[in-house]
């Protein structure tokens, strides 16, 4: 079972492994997977090397033989969450289970899950995802932390995946190259890593075969992919999208993330040109004032971020635009975060998370004077929640009475009596839905259907399958 909560590593080799015979039936596997889609890819790899050694998921925690759950380090709150889970699942499994724990934390913050958990079966760093065969079945207590602080699939590597059978993330950059202030995540997976344009390639393939149509292109930067290569700005993710775009059949591609100086004249085009690649952008910002765009260490300008927007929406009408900002950066004034909010009712973003500065050692904000309290940091990320809430609802009431191409992916949680799938600017798990008040039409779900649009809520739409 998967269950999802919200140094270069050397070359890969093709990995054999063999059936094993189990005694007493101890093979049963329960993972959690914490953190970003990154996270959600490395434990898919840990998934099916498992699977093809004859292991088998469970559904039930309290089944399992080896709980697997693949920690986030980026902030302290992510910290904090992968200590209650693995505290949750001790607390929760069956005698004898063994706990495996793997991810950013570990490499970051090993030391600290040792302390609270002293009886740790195996620790396996973020970039060790091929030892996790070893870690289950390590007759001891042990771990296997190297300096490989991340990890890309570059060979022949067994990959289940755990989302809905028609999308799936496809990794192509681990680690980053951008020093922004705030943020640990170069220390924590190291410097850019591309993956090679052929098992890009080999691995959106493999996806198209097994029935995806949505494939969701990620890395910390998607815009910075080939750098290590000599690619300039954005001419490496062009590359590859030009490449893709070569292959048969109808498919989405979705771009997450993509910086705003890596938004070029050039990459709009090709976006307009291919109407497989989603009309949807998820372009972390941070802050629109220059003295806080500076102070961390960020590439684009309050101009720029303005001029881009404007162009994106200019030249592709139809784009959905999400982003992230962060209030209580150390020093911000009442003016600097006032500029915030005006920026969010003159232009108006989609989708908006809203972040309060977390305070990480090892980055250079935390070396900054001037930090806010708690307390000014959680009003000013409630009062611009509140200004982008209204916002939101304006851009999604613009969509009332267009009729839209929507994947269906089944019931709603809160009712077998509605339905819900997403329109090309709704990406999985993190953006809003469409809800379907009549099932009439819908056959199967996985599928596209015409879905004219009847209402929108704060960050929903309501409609229904257009009869022909």
């Amino acid at each position: 079972m998967l269950k999802m909560y919200k140094e270069d590593s050397p070359k890969v080799k093709e990995v054999e492994i063999a059936p094993r015979t189990f005694r007493h039936g101890g093979n049963k596997l329960f993972f959690i997977s914490l953190g970003c889609p990154r996270n959600r890819v490395d434990t898919e790899v840990m998934l099916g090397i498992l699977l093809k050694a004859g292991y088998e998921p469970s559904e039930d925690l309290e089944d399992a033989d080896y709980i697997i759950i693949n920690t986030c380090g980026f902030l302290e709150a992510a910290r904090e969450e992968s200590l209650q889970t693995i505290g949750q699942m001790y607390e929760e499994k069956k005698d004898g289970a063994k706990i495996i724990v793997t991810g950013c934390m570990v490499q970051t913050h090993a030391k600290d899950i040792k302390e609270h958990f002293p009886d740790i079966d195996y620790l396996l760093g973020s970039g060790d995802v091929e030892g996790v065969l070893g870690a289950i079945e390590s007759k001891g207590k042990g771990s296997q932390i190297t300096s490989a602080r991340s990890y890309l699939e570059a060979g022949e590597i067994p990959r289940t995946i755990s989302t809905p059978s028609h999308y799936a993330y496809l990794k192509i950059a681990e680690g980053c190259r951008k020093k922004c202030a705030y943020c640990i995540i170069p220390q924590i997976k190291g410097p850019l890593k591309s993956k090679s344009l052929e098992q890009i390639v080999k691995e959106f393939r493999t996806l198209r075969a097994s029935g995806v149509n949505e494939i969701i292109l990620i890395a910390q930067d998607l815009g910075d992919w080939g750098k290590d290569h000599g690619f300039k700005r954005s001419a490496g993710l062009i590359k590859v999208l030009e490449t893709l775009l070569k292959e048969e059949g109808d498919f989405w591609l979705r771009l997450l993330y993509l910086y705003p100086d890596e938004i070029t004249p050039d990459l709009i085009k090709l976006m307009k040109s291919d109407s497989r690649i989603c009309p949807y952008l998820d372009m972390p910002i941070q802050h629109v004032n220059d003295e806080m765009l500076k102070s961390m260490h960020r590439a684009t300008s309050r101009k720029e971020i303005i001029s881009t927007l404007e162009l994106l929406r200019a030249e592709i009408p139809n784009i959905t635009i999400r982003t992230s900002l962060i209030v209580g950066f150390p020093g911000e004034s009442d003016a600097q975060f006032n500029e915030l909010v005006d920026f969010i009712k003159k232009y108006p973003i989609d989708n908006v998370g809203i972040f309060e500065y977390s305070k990480e050692e090892g980055s250079f904000a935390a070396t900054l004077p001037n930090h806010l309290s708690d307390k000014v940091k959680e009003a000013r990320q409630k009062k611009l929640s509140n200004a982008q809430k209204k916002h939101s609802k304006k851009l999604l009431s613009k969509k009332i009475g267009k009729v839209l191409d929507v994947v269906v992916e089944g019931y709603h949680p809160e009712s077998p009596l509605l339905l819900v799938g997403r329109h090309a600017g709704q990406c999985p798990d993190i953006d809003g839905v469409v809800i379907l008040n009549d099932p009439t039409g819908v056959e199967v779900f996985g599928k596209v259907y015409q879905v004219k649009i009847t209402d929108a809520l704060d960050y929903d739409l309501i409609g229904h399958v257009e009869q022909s």
